[in-house]
């Protein structure tokens, strides 16, 4: 998979804002935010643009995994129709493995924001520094769990 601008820029700064001073962080957290909210919002969009070229059998496998985290939603769509059709076990194994991947990079991503709202409302550097580490460590789950995404698509004729 290709490296995206936004994520790497992004990881960039966090890697740079480990190191700032409390002052730093207070002149640059306007910079840190936009650039994180690009890299996620890059991510985000490759994950829905692989996600719709995949096969009708692999996106249903995907969509009858319930959440393994009770506050994940599904990321795609459910259709709830009464009549399912079986699905390949091998699909299942694909399908829960990427939903895996997706949940513990959402999981992650949760964190840092948490960590940085935290470290905003307390003016904590250290907290600060936390979540730019956590940040980071979200987009490059987030990256591995889009390789897994993207190596789907050989799986099955992905659909028109």
């Amino acid at each position: 998979m290709q490296k995206l601008k936004e994520v790497e820029d992004a990881k960039a700064l966090m890697t740079e804002a480990v190191n700032w001073s409390v002052m730093r962080w207070l002149a640059e957290k306007k910079r840190v935010r936009k650039a994180a909210d690009l890299a996620n919002a890059a991510l985000d969009a490759l994950d829905r643009q692989l996600k719709e070229c995949w096969s009708d059998e692999l996106k249903s496998a995907y969509d009858e995994l319930p959440p393994i985290h009770k506050k994940v939603e599904p990321l795609i769509a459910q259709s709830k129709s009464k009549h399912k059709t079986a699905i390949d076990p091998e699909l299942s194994v694909l399908a829960r493995n990427i939903r895996e991947g997706d949940e513990a990079a959402w999981l992650a991503h949760l964190d840092a924001e948490d960590t940085f709202d935290r470290a905003e409302r307390r003016l904590s550097t250290s907290m600060a520094r936390e979540g730019s580490r956590k940040a980071i460590i979200s987009w490059e789950l987030h990256e591995k769990a889009l390789v897994k995404i993207q190596n789907a698509l050989k799986v099955g004729k992905p659909t028109p």
